[in-house]
């Protein structure tokens, strides 16, 4: 069970996706994924490599070393260098055991310590880290011994004893503060435990697990602790020596169809093409430059030409389904691939690919705002009266730079009139003494997009956010820059396997944010149930994307970090991600995060983690307007 103290964690987006980066590569698969959870695993059933909670800590360089460990060893070790059979059967011998627990945990650490050398002689690079981890663990291990002599777990005691003893810097190392009964069994485990340093194969240190673990058999008490996680996920359905082989290996076909073919009546050439070259040779008969790999066909008598590697030494005969059809002149340069033709007669892209992996059964649903009643129209004219002083100072501001910039004098010219100041005749190679006045300024280029959290954690700032909303709608009327507000949930009771309905409202669009006098369309926003952020944000940014205006502004209300279904702990790297996309397009992204009072270190990290710096903190809902307001004149400043 994962610790409550984890699900409070604040991911560091950009290590997430570094330790993400670098799962892939090294398992060379891109298909694998990285997680955090309570322990080090590889499962290739599911696609992912798991980094212990137990690295999750303010020191950034243990933090990431251990985390980079733990991906060494499952990915340059468990992966290529572990036997799976003599592991399988290890469990299997140890199954019965009443020490279960110990035995699991002491033949990961054995094997840990063993893929460690292998990787380190392999990879030279990774010592630092590894020196780094095993440092850390060393003090973690003697805090641990100490909790466990005062608390009288007897075999937590000497597995900690144990792994001391394997990292200790010296033969025969004294530990003063253990029970004299564990002391005298560690001694008995000593030769055992240094034949591990020996050992060459998993096998070996199978075999010397179960001799630790078989010596101990008049322990009454299993271990309490969990240090270690078994390294392989589902082991139990894996047949093939190594992971790596169960990754590579080539299935049967999954029909059992034949077809006997008259070889008389077969037609074989055997024919060398001219265009065949020495330099083409396949000399490490490493190389494949057409392969299909069958999985449903008919097996035949029909044999190659040439001696092959297969499973049954007899072809597949398979259906393939193409398109055919006349070409112009023969000339199939034009000619798109099945693939692109059928993705332009759908319309549209694959939804992962737009937007992303962990939202692709998210579906947008459109709302739209509807009339406003009389009590949302005498609300608006409220707020606008109370916002009023923060609008007027605010487009006041605007108004006037604009106009200073229209009349300030464009200066250091090649012509025009000549300036006062003529010492650049004297010192520049290349004078610029000329200005001109009149300069027209080009009307404010820039488009913005509000979107607002109305998951159910909104329901005591909901109020008061619509009133930095109507700042915000107000400024923008008035300085007739085109602007969208639209509020964002997904539906929870709605969510079904494969299927995360998320509700866009828009209360304005670009076309009639102020065209129309409907700004009390602003108090339909509700809260209502989750928010996936970095769904709602891909959508938005689409849509700015296709906009033509030079300046694109995003601003995303929000009152904590993302929860959906299934969106837990990928919510923040997802989102952080989004944002990247985004502003990769050019478009500005800001968070403003409402607290509710007080902003918390955790709060900060959170929305640092996937905004950056540009993210407005705001400790009370009813200060939105007063801080609102200056975010919004740089914004609009930096346009002009």
């Amino acid at each position: 069970m994962v610790d409550n103290r984890w699900i409070n964690t604040t991911i560091d987006t950009n290590l997430f996706l570094q330790l993400q980066d670098l799962t892939a590569v090294l398992s060379g698969n891109a298909d694998f994924t990285f997680e955090y959870t309570y322990g080090s695993s590889i499962d290739i059933i599911d696609h992912k490599v798991t980094g212990s909670s137990l690295w999750d800590m303010d020191k950034r360089d243990i933090k990431e070393s251990g985390y980079k460990t733990d991906i060494f060893l499952r990915t340059e070790g468990t992966l290529h260098h572990t036997h799976v059979p003599s592991l399988k059967a290890y469990l299997q011998d140890m199954d019965e055991s009443k020490l279960l627990k110990f035995a699991i945990q002491l033949v990961t650490l054995l094997e840990d310590i063993r893929l460690e050398e292998m990787i380190k002689r392999e990879r030279p690079g990774t010592k630092r880290d590894f020196a780094i981890r095993t440092k850390y663990l060393k003090h973690y291990f003697a805090t641990q011994l100490a909790t466990n002599v005062t608390r009288s777990y007897a075999l937590d005691e000497l597995f900690c004893l144990i792994y001391l003893l394997l990292q200790a810097n010296e033969p025969d190392p004294a530990f003063p503060q253990a029970n004299t009964a564990q002391l005298d069994r560690l001694e008995s485990l000593k030769p055992l435990l240094f034949a591990s340093f020996e050992a060459k194969t998993t096998a070996d240190i199978t075999e010397i697990a179960y001799n630790i673990a078989f010596s101990l058999t008049d322990q009454n008490k299993d271990m309490v602790n969990d240090y270690f996680t078994f390294p392989i996920s589902h082991i139990e359905h894996l047949t093939q020596n190594t992971l790596f082989d169960e990754l590579t290996r080539t299935d049967e076909l999954a029909n059992q169809n034949t077809e006997e073919v008259d070889e008389e009546n077969n037609k074989y050439f055997d024919q060398p093409f001219s265009t065949w070259h020495r330099e083409n040779q396949n000399s490490d008969r490493k190389q494949n430059f057409l392969q299909f790999e069958l999985e449903v066909g008919t097996k035949t008598n029909i044999r190659g030409g040439a001696a092959r590697e297969t499973e049954d030494a007899d072809q597949a005969m398979g259906s393939v389904q193409g398109a055919s059809g006349n070409s112009k002149r023969n000339d199939y340069s034009e000619l798109e691939s099945l693939e692109k033709q059928e993705d332009k007669r759908s319309g549209n892209e694959s939804s992962d690919r737009i937007y992303g992996e962990e939202n692709k059964h998210a579906v947008a649903i459109e709302k739209n705002a509807g009339t406003s009643s009389n009590a949302d129209l005498d609300l608006y004219r409220q707020y606008v009266q109370e916002i009023e002083p923060f609008k007027r100072k605010l487009a006041a501001t605007i108004e006037k730079t604009i106009e200073h910039k229209k009349n300030a004098p464009r200066k250091d010219l090649v012509i025009g009139r000549l300036s006062k100041k003529l010492l650049p005749l004297v010192i520049d190679e290349n004078p610029r003494v000329f200005y001109k006045k009149s300069q027209e300024s080009s009307d404010m280029d820039a488009v913005f997009t509000l979107l607002v959290d109305c998951s159910a954690s909104m329901h005591n700032k909901m109020n008061e956010t619509k009133r930095g909303i109507v700042l915000f709608h107000e400024v923008l009327n008035q300085l007739k820059i085109p602007h969208a507000i639209v509020g964002f949930w997904e539906d929870a009771n709605k969510v079904k396997e494969n299927y995360q309905p998320n509700f866009f409202h828009r209360i304005h669009s670009y076309d009639d944010s102020f065209y129309k006098n409907d700004g009390a369309r602003i108090m339909q926003l509700e809260p209502e149930e989750d928010n996936r952020d970095g769904f709602s944000i891909r959508v938005m940014t689409k849509e700015l994307a296709a906009r033509r205006e030079k300046n694109k502004f995003l601003l995303i209300f929000s009152d904590g970090e993302p929860a959906a279904s299934g969106y837990d702990q990928n919510g923040i790297v997802d989102t952080n991600v989004a944002v990247v996309e985004a502003r990769k397009k050019g478009i500005e992204v800001i968070g403003m995060f409402l607290a509710d009072g007080v902003i918390d270190e955790h709060e900060d990290a959170t929305m640092q983690n996937i905004y950056g710096k540009e993210r407005l903190m705001i400790p009370s809902v009813a200060e939105l307007p007063e801080l609102f307001a200056p975010l919004l004149k740089r914004l609009l400043l930096k346009v002009i």
